[in-house]
């Protein structure tokens, strides 16, 4: 079961009006937050400036470790197609790079979203108060 974010929190620690009416429009004035239900809408909310302005210091710093190794991973990934790219000599081979740079930054959106899910659900983020 995760915490309850509500849009009166969102307006307190100064979200914009675009965030606060998307989480309005589909949320209405409150919803429950799992990783799963951030994940779904992984395109949609700037996860950054949730983490930082909705997490205490303790399940920010978990979020931002979860963050580091979802960026390295993609970063890897898109390293190792810009290689394999290089090596190839027919230009349809940049459709390959592409396509794996694509589905390796989609991957570190969901890992993103999901991380801040877990942190806003943690133990850590208890000692925040509303």
């Amino acid at each position: 079961m995760g915490r309850i974010l509500t849009t009166r929190q969102l307006i307190d620690r100064g979200a914009c009006n675009e965030q606060v009416e998307a989480f309005r429009s589909r949320f209405g004035e409150s919803v429950e937050v799992t990783p799963e239900l951030c994940e779904s809408v992984v395109a949609v909310f700037d996860w950054v400036w949730a983490a930082s302005n909705l997490l205490s210091a303790r399940a920010y710093a978990e979020y931002q470790r979860v963050r580091a190794a979802a960026r390295a991973k993609y970063d890897h990934a898109r390293a190792q197609a810009w290689a394999d790219h290089v090596q190839q000599v027919a230009w349809s081979a940049y459709a390959g790079y592409d396509r794996v740079e694509a589905a390796a930054w989609a991957e570190y959106e969901r890992a993103k979203a999901r991380a801040f899910g877990e942190a806003y659900n943690s133990p850590s983020q208890i000692e925040v108060t509303s």
